[in-house]
């Protein structure tokens, strides 16, 4: 009887193993298969504001495009400004994630475009140079996405916790607001900054240029006009020539 029911808790035993291990490994497996078919997502589209600037070098007759991704209702803001080369303009065009331009092509030293509310997805930032045969473009690019729909989920969590925190929440806001403002413009700032240390630069080249030109051109003219005016005085005597000096 010992013996029956020690082989009845053994066999037991086994199974509550074997349905255990079954259990762990569907787990495992269900684990994986959601990872692997998750989309990964980069750690910058979750955050909360994204700012960037970029200084990009657009070659003679050719276009270059970037991509940058705009979570559902969030604001948009890019800005592109010539800091050298030719001309000093460029064709700037901004597409949505549809496909569809926004913002046409113009051709300008200097634009803007801004969406308050986007519809979400990766939005296309063109710099034309194609009408430039010959010269490249040295530009500015400046872009910016803020969220502003997560300080209104952070409020809705302070006040699960209980807790009166609407003004302050109001008050980071508008400073979060100020803030990107302050940054457009110190963007802005530091464009025209280089745009004016680039035309400071190309003067002085020129100045520098041109007086070299001028010396070589007058000291060429001082030689050619003192050796004609030697000629003149030469005489001829007999079969040799006599130079009388003044």
């Amino acid at each position: 009887m010992m013996a029956c029911v020690e082989k009845m808790a053994s066999s037991h035993s086994h199974a509550t193993f074997f349905l255990s291990f079954s259990i762990f490994l569907w787990f495992s497996l269900h684990i994986v298969h959601v990872s692997a078919t998750e989309p990964t997502v980069p750690w910058y589209e979750n955050l909360p504001a994204v700012a960037m600037d970029y200084k990009v070098h657009i070659d003679p007759g050719k276009e270059d495009c970037y991509f940058q991704y705009v979570n559902p209702g969030a604001t948009f803001y890019v800005s592109f400004q010539v800091v050298r080369g030719g001309d000093g303009m460029a064709g700037f065009a901004v597409r949505n994630p549809k496909g569809d331009i926004v913002h046409p092509y113009q051709w300008k030293p200097n634009s803007e475009y801004q969406e308050q509310s986007s519809v979400g997805g990766y939005y296309s930032v063109c710099i034309d140079n194609q009408f430039s045969r010959f010269a490249g473009k040295l530009v500015n690019i400046y872009l910016t996405v803020v969220r502003y729909d997560m300080w209104e989920q952070y409020t809705k969590d302070v006040e699960e916790l209980n807790m009166n925190m609407e003004n302050f929440t109001t008050t980071i806001m508008g400073v979060e607001r100020n803030i990107n403002e302050m940054r457009q413009y110190q963007h802005h700032t530091r464009g025209r900054e280089a745009w004016d240390m680039s035309l400071l630069t190309a003067n002085n080249t020129y100045v520098v240029r041109w007086s070299l030109i001028q010396i070589v051109v007058i000291a060429i003219t001082t030689i050619v006009q003192v050796y004609f005016l030697r000629k003149l005085f030469e005489t001829k005597t007999g079969t040799g020539f006599s130079k009388s000096r003044i």
